[in-house]
């Protein structure tokens, strides 16, 4: 009997409880990054750090993921989704829970991040987009859109609610309530939900501890032919790109628009504004790839970017087009991991997805690194973040240009003796 689902509507009769709880699973993963910049203000007043500081915390949590990444995609192919997010979303809770500790001491405030950053990789973008790329095929692409706008939900809630916790209750309040509470629903989401469900031989073969005859049962490249495939390294590169200036607007986007006359208030529902924009760039997006080809639908919204950020420079911000720049940046800023996890899953097939996308993961974790700290120093040095966003600019040009550039998509055959052949001839091109 087939075990494979690959019409669209029974793909979603079957399994939307699972891109529900990856996409809130996804969102509580990735909730830290907007939510930072509402809280700089007030850990500055407390304890008198400047920008830099208060971004080295996310920089060097980044680093980790850096160097594990790949290590938690492996485990994840190897044991399944479900036995590493329990254990990582009860860990991150409580580690988001953690900062309401801080007294002052800088030492401390990058331990907080450094633990923040390592538990937080149990429940990383792999995970969750693993779980959601292995189970749909027909409508993969809007499955992993619907997946990845948890970024965008969290930037519609995190930043709204963070500064509403804050003016009620403190800082400490928040984020004991944003960690326990966001944490605690992505729990029971995923106890009731998240199943390794994707592949029933895969399964099957790590319940008889057999992770060689998992790993050859599925179609896509081996880890030499993966590290061989000029489109693989063409999207890691364009992601690393693009994501290094992306990271750092949304986590100073909140004092960006303070510093282009927003008012407080008014500057934490337009980053929620972002974020909705964001929702509908994830949607459209994922119904676009789903039918043409991801080079022009990427390559034009990746290079979008270059007419939203300069909209949000002080020298030229009026209220109507800070809005028009948000809401462009919020949609272009909502597709690229998305892409990055649809790209991966066309161009390196589901024989070793989560090790391969947890690479790719390396790549963003060395730009969500890089972009914040870089963004916090150029603050300090120039006074303004025009700098910052002109640089945008052409990062923004060139990642758009070389996703236009990306080959055809391999044919993956099912049957592996086959699927062998197939992978051979396009992993080279």
């Amino acid at each position: 009997m087939a075990t494979d689902i690959r019409t669209a509507p029974s793909e979603w009769r079957r399994y939307w409880p699972l891109v529900l709880t990856s996409c809130i699973g996804f969102s509580f993963m990735s909730f830290m990054t907007p939510a930072a910049g509402v809280f700089m203000d007030p850990l500055a007043n407390e304890f008198g750090w400047d920008r830099t500081q208060l971004s080295t915390g996310i920089a060097l949590s980044a680093l980790i993921s850096i160097v594990l990444s790949p290590f938690v995609g492996a485990a994840i192919d190897n044991w399944g989704v479900r036995r590493i997010a329990l254990p990582g979303l009860v860990l991150t809770s409580l580690s988001i829970a953690a900062f309401a500790l801080a007294s002052g001491s800088f030492l401390q405030w990058i331990v907080l991040w450094l633990i923040w950053g390592i538990f937080v990789l149990l429940v990383q973008s792999t995970l969750w987009s693993t779980a959601v790329a292995s189970t749909f095929q027909a409508s993969r692409g809007l499955a992993l859109g619907l997946t990845m706008s948890g970024t965008a939900v969290a930037q519609v809630i995190a930043p709204p609610l963070s500064n509403w916790l804050i003016a009620q209750f403190g800082w400490r309040f928040a984020f004991v309530a944003l960690g326990l509470g966001w944490g605690g629903v992505a729990l029971i989401l995923a106890i009731l939900f998240l199943h390794n469900t994707g592949s029933k031989q895969r399964t099957n073969a790590i319940n008889k501890s057999s992770i060689s005859a998992a790993s050859t049962l599925l179609p896509g490249l081996t880890l030499a032919q993966a590290r061989r495939s000029r489109a693989l390294w063409t999207v890691a590169i364009a992601t690393f790109l693009i994501l290094t200036a992306t990271i750092a607007v949304v986590v100073h986007q909140f004092p960006i628009l303070i510093a282009a006359g927003v008012s407080r208030s008014n500057a934490a529902w337009m980053v929620s504004l972002s974020g909705v924009a964001g929702i509908a760039g994830k949607v459209i997006t994922g119904s676009l790839v789903d039918r043409f080809h991801v080079r022009w639908i990427g390559g034009l919204t990746l290079a979008s970017t270059a007419i939203a950020w300069p909209l949000l420079m002080e020298s030229v911000a009026s209220p109507a087009l800070v809005i028009i720049g948000i809401m462009i940046s919020g949609y272009a800023g909502g597709t690229k991991m998305q892409l990055c996890s649809y790209l991966t899953a066309r161009y390196a097939g589901i024989r070793h997805y989560g090790t391969i996308f947890g690479i790719m993961t390396s790549m963003i974790a060395l730009a969500s690194a890089i972009g914040p700290l870089a963004a916090g120093a150029a603050y300090d040095a120039y006074g303004s973040y025009s700098p910052l966003l002109l640089t945008g600019v052409a990062i923004s040009l060139v990642s758009g240009f070389m996703i236009f550039s990306l080959p055809g998509y391999p044919v993956w055959d099912e049957t592996p003796h086959e699927t062998d052949t197939v992978q051979e001839k396009n992993a080279c091109h």
